[in-house]
């Protein structure tokens, strides 16, 4: 690809789900940007041009509850999709994770063949038309 590269932020305290999630998405063609705070999240897309921004939600000190909601105060984020990456599969949580300000909402652990298609439609339902 160019460099016009669709660019995904992913926000997970864990290593092993951060590089399997960024192995997926390079190979299929995305630039991704893994952090491992919720800080550190908010301070890189405050400053960046995002295509999509994955979120856990069970992270140490700030959790992807609190996150995205900081996320949808920046005006520069109103049209990038948040994505709840996440192993809260009880009854609510999906819930919880829209009302919190996500767009969507994908299971741990993913679907490594369905998981870049997953992606790439949020991002086409977020494109203007």
């Amino acid at each position: 690809m160019t460099d016009n590269r669709q660019r995904i932020l992913y926000i997970e305290d864990n290593l092993e789900n951060r590089t399997l999630a960024q192995r997926i998405l390079m190979a299929s063609g995305y630039e991704v940007v893994v952090v491992a705070s919720g800080a550190e999240g908010l301070e890189l897309a405050a400053r960046e041009r995002l295509t999509l921004i994955l979120v856990d939600i069970n992270m140490p000190e700030i959790d992807g509850y609190t996150v995205t909601s900081q996320l949808r105060e920046m005006p520069h984020l109103a049209r990038v999709p948040i994505i709840a990456l996440t192993a809260n599969v009880m009854r609510g949580d999906r819930e919880k994770t829209l009302a919190a300000g996500c767009d969507g909402y994908i299971q741990k652990p993913i679907d490594i063949d369905l998981f870049p298609q997953q992606l790439a439609r949020f991002i086409e339902e977020a494109q203007p038309t």
